[in-house]
């Protein structure tokens, strides 16, 4: 019988910690695939069926940072264990509804679950590791988690076809159940060393209520019209939340977010990183799926199974990344890697007119191999960069940059294919996201940082 003890508690956290992650990249990828068939299982529009990833995506991102600063207050197993709480039952509402209203419902549900656990996980592994394990402790985290992103289009496509789509979603019940269980044996630490701070409540409200209406904006516009009443302003109220957000925060002793750090070069590069390798997943995993399902009559398992090239690596390579990030630091790392997935994704674009797998393949495997050297080195950066008290919040900063990313990359790539109706400005669009990351990256990342 395993047993846990003061020599393998931390491993254990990890085990959970890593199936949590699972849950949530499992779900980033998982309904894409079965995304057309839910669309017209419930009389979905095309709009509202991308609002179904999108929806999940803007929760998730508006929330990871106010999640991360929590779990400073208050302590992670508490919070940890609420997060996949929400989860499941979010799950498993998706699995029952009925329309598209109460699965999108349900779907904002499973947001913010998610915006709990994934800051959490990365917080708590910064809390039981020390610091020349934690990239290792990230890329097993990453590689536990990418195998449930890479078998993600997979099994959507296998429980869409031969059960149903529903149990795309049931199937996060049991694991989340199981999670609980081993976290709530295993967690002892830390005591809580942010005694007496508050919750910046006016910082989370204009930070929510910017990026919903900015993000709102985006994903409607192309339908709606973008000089509608409705869509301006959307935008303008957006912004201008947003940049109150930032003179409030910049002056509270106490902030949500500490935005002074977006001061400094490398830090911002190393969120911006995060935002263009989520930007890029999202496009190929959802747009991916669309194009060769509309374009090349391939079913959802085939789609699925096609997709694969593009993240098998990622269980792969994500331990002996995290590896190399402990001797050798990140910069060379991630921006040779993210590089490498440029380039992939440059191919994708342009094998797009071909409408041939076998013209996508190299694209998607290039992409595949480059990005898993953007993830745990990056997060491992960010992490050593400031004490333990504030690893809650820079997790949630990270996660909510690439959350952002994804959300802003379905919003603007619906935006695109509504406006062009071709899936290769779509993937063109990604591309030159990246490129941009990787220029600035290549100024500044990984410098030393103040803290």
């Amino acid at each position: 019988m395993l047993k846990i003890t003061d020599d393998n508690r931390k491993w254990w956290i990890l085990t959970a910690l890593g199936a949590g992650a699972g849950l949530i990249m499992l779900d980033e990828t998982v309904i894409g695939v079965a995304l057309p068939t839910i669309r017209q299982d419930l009389g979905m529009t095309e709009v509202a069926g991308h609002w179904t990833v999108s929806i999940y995506m803007l929760v998730f991102a508006t929330l990871a940072a106010a999640a991360g600063k929590i779990g400073d207050l208050i302590g992670f197993r508490v919070l940890f264990t609420a997060g996949i709480t929400i989860f499941g039952a979010a799950s498993f509402l998706c699995g029952w509804a009925q329309t598209g209203d109460v699965l999108l419902f349900a779907r904002a549900i499973q947001g913010v679950g998610a915006a709990i656990i994934f800051p959490a996980s990365v917080a708590m592994l910064a809390l039981v590791f020390p610091k020349e394990q934690r990239g290792m402790a990230i890329g097993i985290l990453a590689a536990t988690g990418t195998v449930f992103l890479a078998t993600g289009p997979l099994i959507g496509g296998a429980l869409t076809e031969i059960l149903s789509w529903r149990w795309v979603f049931w199937i996060n019940a049991p694991i989340a159940i199981i999670i609980i269980t081993i976290v709530s044996l295993s967690w002892t630490l830390p005591k809580n060393v942010n005694e007496g701070s508050i919750f910046d409540i006016t910082g989370f409200i204009l930070m929510t209520l910017g990026l919903s209406l900015f993000v709102f904006a985006l994903m409607q516009g192309a339908s709606w019209g973008w000089t509608q009443v409705y869509i301006l302003s959307a935008l303008i109220g957006g912004l201008a939340s947003i940049v109150v957000f930032y003179f409030i925060e910049r002056r509270s002793e106490q902030p949500l977010i500490d935005v002074r750090l977006f001061h400094v070069a490398s830090f911002s590069s190393a969120n911006l990183i995060l935002f263009a390798g989520q930007f890029s997943k999202l496009s190929l995993v959802v747009f991916g799926a669309l194009f060769l399902q509309d374009k090349l009559g391939l079913s959802p398992f085939q789609s699925g199974l096609a997709l694969l090239a593009c993240v098998a690596a990622f269980p792969i390579l994500s331990i002996p990344v995290g590896r190399l990030a402990d001797l050798f630091g990140a910069r060379n790392l991630v921006l040779g890697g993210l590089a490498f997935a440029t380039l992939g994704m440059f191919w994708v674009a342009i094998a797009t007119v071909a409408e041939s797998y076998l013209s996508l393949l190299p694209g998607l495997i290039i992409w595949g191999v480059g990005m898993p050297f953007c993830y745990a080195p990056t997060l491992r950066a960010m992490a050593n960069s400031v004490p333990a008290e504030k690893q809650g919040e820079v997790s949630g900063i990270g996660v909510t940059s690439r959350l952002l990313g994804g959300t802003l990359g379905v919003a603007l790539s619906s935006t695109v294919l509504l406006a062009s109706g071709g899936f290769q400005d779509v993937f063109y669009l990604a591309a030159w996201v990246m490129l941009g990351a990787l220029l600035f990256g290549w100024l500044v990342f990984d410098k030393p940082a103040v803290t």
